[in-house]
């Protein structure tokens, strides 16, 4: 992925402004390890760079280097989750909110950090009228470190809508207690009550959940899973440079390989959103992540295998990572995603002839 990185200047741009942030931290550098008040930096740091990170399928290519929008977005996703998750998972929110509203025709944002707090299902749920906003919200990382949040709700035709929020007015109560997490211990996230609060309505109803972007925000998150397998994966390379023996060479083979497969989906998937923006390539996409999860699940059992517990238990880095990402990748929905997959594929594929050796049209055709 070198190679395309070299053509990512917004990427090189952010790495240079990150590497130095942690370079001038002695003890990040000594313990491999981030602070919450460094986290906090980076984050800061990252948000300045909002305006130069394209909305994904927002063109076809990018005339100066070939590299689809999407990818760019995508390759800067993936390099802060390799740093740190819990930074993704605010950042990626952050430039998902931020996207949304211009999908929505909501150009002028107020400056400052997002967040997308969509979770449904809890009792009191958010309930808007005249300007107003009461109710409660659940799952909401980055709680009180962000200025501005895009939350879903349901009216009273039970249809999707969403509102924006400044959080720096009277009426909001956060409430942390519930969140005993070990790995994305540190996403901040918490139950938020809204007692009378003001808040503006955006786009229509339905607007959030039926635009093309939909789907194509959905794969940032995968983009962020491969991210940080791809940083576990380097440990094992490493270690295999540093004392090469036959089982470390077959372990990395084996994960070498998985992660080439899905670097090539994710550049299939990025050309497809770039040449069809118009469309939500749902199945393109539930697959992409579907292969990520997978992924990230066969490269923290295989590292370990190779590496045995050393890494977990002395390299900081190594064993916040492995921690975070098994409670990032279950924002997949597991059997769920399995079933629509299914459905969609079916759907997909146009019915046998009678004799199949005849017809022989297929989703999977060569």
């Amino acid at each position: 992925m070198l190679l395309l990185e070299t053509k990512n200047p917004v990427l090189l741009a952010i790495k240079n402004s990150i590497e130095n942030i942690i370079l001038a931290d002695t003890q990040a550098i000594n313990a491999f390890s981030l602070s919450d008040e460094l986290r906090h930096e980076i984050l800061s740091t990252l948000v300045t760079y909002s305006d130069k990170i394209p909305h994904p399928a927002s063109h076809a290519s990018n005339k100066n280097n070939n590299l689809s929008n999407t990818l760019i977005r995508w390759q800067i996703l993936a390099y802060v989750a390799g740093i740190d998750l819990t930074i993704a998972k605010w950042f990626e929110s952050h430039l998902d909110a931020l996207s949304i509203l211009h999908e929505t025709g909501y150009e002028q944002a107020p400056e400052g950090l997002w967040a997308v707090w969509a979770a449904e299902g809890h009792p009191d749920p958010i309930r808007y009228k005249q300007g107003k906003v009461n109710g409660t919200k659940a799952w909401c990382s980055g709680a009180n470190s962000v200025d501005n949040g895009l939350l879903t709700y349901r009216n009273e035709q039970a249809q999707s809508c969403l509102l924006i929020i400044n959080m720096h007015q009277q009426g909001i109560s956060i409430d942390n207690s519930a969140w005993q997490a070990v790995g994305m211990q540190a996403t901040d996230t918490a139950t938020i009550q809204f007692n009378e609060v003001t808040a503006n309505k955006v786009g229509t109803a339905n607007d959030y959940l039926d635009r093309v972007g939909f789907w194509h925000g959905a794969a940032g998150v995968a983009a962020c899973w491969y991210g940080a397998s791809a940083k576990l994966a380097s440990y094992l390379i490493t270690a295999y440079q540093q004392k090469p023996n036959a089982y470390k060479a077959m372990y990395l083979g084996q994960i070498s390989t998985a992660l080439a497969v899905t670097q090539q989906y994710f550049y299939y998937v990025a050309s497809l959103m770039n040449t069809q923006p118009q469309d939500n390539h749902e199945l393109a996409i539930r697959q992409l992540r579907a292969n990520a999860e997978q992924l990230a699940r066969q490269v923290i059992e295989i590292t370990g295998q190779a590496l045995g517990a050393a890494p977990f238990c002395s390299h900081a880095h190594f064993a916040r990572l492995a921690a975070d990402l098994p409670v990032f990748i279950r924002q997949s929905h597991g059997a769920f995603d399995w079933q629509q997959i299914g459905e969609l594929a079916s759907e997909s594929t146009p019915p046998l002839a009678q004799n199949p050796l005849i017809k022989q049209e297929s989703l999977w055709r060569l």
